[in-house]
């Protein structure tokens, strides 16, 4: 068995923003759009706080129930899973291992960018602490390849290196 399919998870919550810096709200289920986000999300109708760099790791954020877990563990420092301010917070996904790589969320194929690393901001809407639990393990930046629905059970899969227009697997950074 390949190591890209020697895991699989879960869809635990999913929570959106209608503009920067507002509440987050948490669904059942949300639209992917390719190439433009979740709707009703700060980012799919660029008023984030970082709308002003736009880009293909706007579309979706995601972080790991497991390291909200180990922050409250390890820092002592406990927030809810949307206080995270990612969209989709996973169970048993490796989300560090899925920059370069595309993978699915239920009917819906997304494109790690690159980590979601938590900064000074997050800490600021949160809690004090949150930044020093968070890094490494703030979560992913990820792309949208299809349209389709991503509702909390939804199974996340690995689908393996993404493909570069040439058909050669781009590297991860």
């Amino acid at each position: 068995m390949s190591r890209a399919r020697e895991w699989s998870g879960e869809v635990a919550s999913i929570h959106i923003a209608p503009k920067a810096e507002a509440p987050m709200r948490s669904l059942d289920a949300v639209r992917a759009i390719a190439g433009k986000g979740l709707e009703g999300d700060r980012y799919f109708i660029s008023s984030g706080t970082y709308s002003d760099s736009p880009g293909p790791g706007r579309e979706v954020t995601l972080i790991e129930s497991e390291a909200i877990a180990a922050m409250a563990r390890d820092n002592d420092v406990r927030i809810e899973a949307g206080d995270a301010r990612r969209n989709v917070v996973s169970r048993g996904v490796p989300l560090n291992h899925l920059v370069g790589q595309d993978f699915s969320i239920g009917d819906v194929r997304l494109r790690g960018i690159r980590l979601c690393e938590p900064c000074a901001h997050l800490e600021g809407l949160t809690r004090r602490g949150v930044l020093a639990g968070l890094v490494h393990r703030g979560g992913l930046r990820a792309q949208i390849l299809t349209d389709g629905t991503i509702r909390v059970g939804d199974p996340i899969l690995p689908l393996g290196p993404s493909m570069s227009r040439s058909g050669a697997a781009e590297p991860g950074h």
